[in-house]
């Protein structure tokens, strides 16, 4: 018998090559069929590809499921967002057309000296009248000194007074331009219209710089916007703050501001003479009281502040603050609420202390400071749900080695 012998490894069969080991089946490496399990025929079969099964169940999806799957995407809010912002849009043109576009007069009160007894005046003042289609609330003093002081004051935006040849008209820029100048042009037409001369004279005229008598409206604007828009850069970029870290840089934020507002109108464009730490202040104030306002919205309703906030301040409040249009000419419901918003309170703080200096009024003041007390005492009550802070470290965490 002969016996079988491997050839060694690196030999060849014979004719010159080496055999591949790589071609030589592996039995592992080999299927079996055995093992291979069989194809269950109750099995769902799988859905093809690029396709998904209808449901958990395999059942088409209902109208509610592709609701539900709406809400949960971001085209909902972003869908939301569009139709608010849209109404945001048309709200905020219409409100100041309803008010800026064409202003009214309705009830002017107006200083008489005396009683307009005489032919002359009685005819001047129903004239008056007419053509403001409006009526004139006329108060009697006894005296100019008297009428004056009401001026001063702003409780008259006029005096009126007759002579036996002449009927002498003051007004007060400094009270409300657009309101001195239609009881100007008024006077003027009534006076020709009566056969009465009439002499216009404006006893507290605006400063050269600001003759349309608008920059103080557009500080305390720039007051209002910065004031609740730096309280939204805090809530966004500063997240972590907790509730007295982020109203202490609330104040510093203010006091920053109101200083940059005073310090360009004055000192870099010379339009406007502040008596400087005053009217800082008041920008400082009416800064700090609508960052608040913000704040507290921001605590209420979350990510949704921005829309009360915009309607109280910008919607509803400097339309009827006064400032660009004076409140005898705005609608009458505007001219009552306006001074009771933080942006008429902050116009009027600064129109006394501009041009009334030895005439101030307490009110404005006291209607910053309520709602700057309100909106902390609500940020501080319900901290807890704003969406800032930092989380609480556990008491039980071991100090570090």
């Amino acid at each position: 018998m002969s016996e079988e012998r491997t050839p060694p490894e690196g030999a060849d069969d014979g004719d010159g090559s080496t055999p591949d080991p790589a071609a030589t089946p592996d039995p592992a490496a080999t299927p079996n069929p055995a093992a291979t399990p069989a194809p269950d025929p109750g099995a769902t079969p799988d859905p093809a590809p690029g396709r998904s099964p209808h449901g958990a169940h395999g059942r088409p999806s209902t109208p509610r499921d592709k609701w539900h799957a709406f809400r949960e995407s971001p085209y909902f809010p972003a869908t939301v967002l569009l139709f608010i912002l849209a109404a945001a849009a048309g709200l905020f043109a219409g409100s100041y057309t309803y008010a800026m576009a064409n202003p009214t007069p309705h009830r002017i009160p107006a200083a008489v000296i005396g009683t307009p007894a005489s032919p002359r005046g009685t005819a001047f003042v129903t004239g008056m009248e007419k053509a403001l289609d409006t009526s004139l609330v006329l108060h009697e003093y006894d005296s100019m000194a008297e009428a004056d002081e009401a001026l001063q004051e702003q409780r008259v935006f006029t005096i009126l007074r007759a002579d036996n040849d002449r009927v002498h008209l003051d007004v007060a820029a400094a009270s409300g331009a657009s309101v001195a100048q239609l009881l100007a042009e008024a006077g003027e037409k009534v006076g020709k219209a009566v056969g009465v001369p009439v002499t216009v004279r404006d006893v507290k005229p605006l400063q050269p710089g600001d003759p349309r008598g608008l920059a103080l409206f557009y500080i305390s604007l720039a007051a209002v916007i910065l004031g609740f828009v730096g309280a939204i850069q805090l809530s966004v970029h500063a997240r972590t703050l907790v509730p007295a870290e982020r109203i202490l840089f609330t104040v510093a934020h203010a006091l920053l501001g109101g200083f940059a507002i005073a310090a360009v109108v004055d000192w870099g464009l010379g339009a406007l003479d502040l008596p400087f730490v005053q009217s800082w202040l008041i920008l400082a104030f009416t800064m700090f009281t609508c960052a608040m306002v913000f704040t507290m919205f921001n605590t209420l309703v979350g990510r949704w502040a921005m829309l009360p906030t915009w309607g109280v301040m910008v919607l509803l409040g400097n339309p009827s603050s006064g400032g660009a249009v004076s409140w005898p000419l705005l609608p009458s419901l505007l001219g009552h609420i306006g001074r009771w918003l933080p942006p008429g309170a902050s116009v009027n703080a600064q129109h006394t202390a501009v041009y009334y200096q030895g005439h101030q009024f307490l009110f404005p003041y006291l209607v910053l400071a309520a709602w700057a007390l309100v909106s902390c005492a609500v940020f501080w009550t319900w901290r807890h749900r704003h969406p800032g802070g930092r989380p609480k470290e556990p008491e039980h965490a071991a100090a570090p080695g």
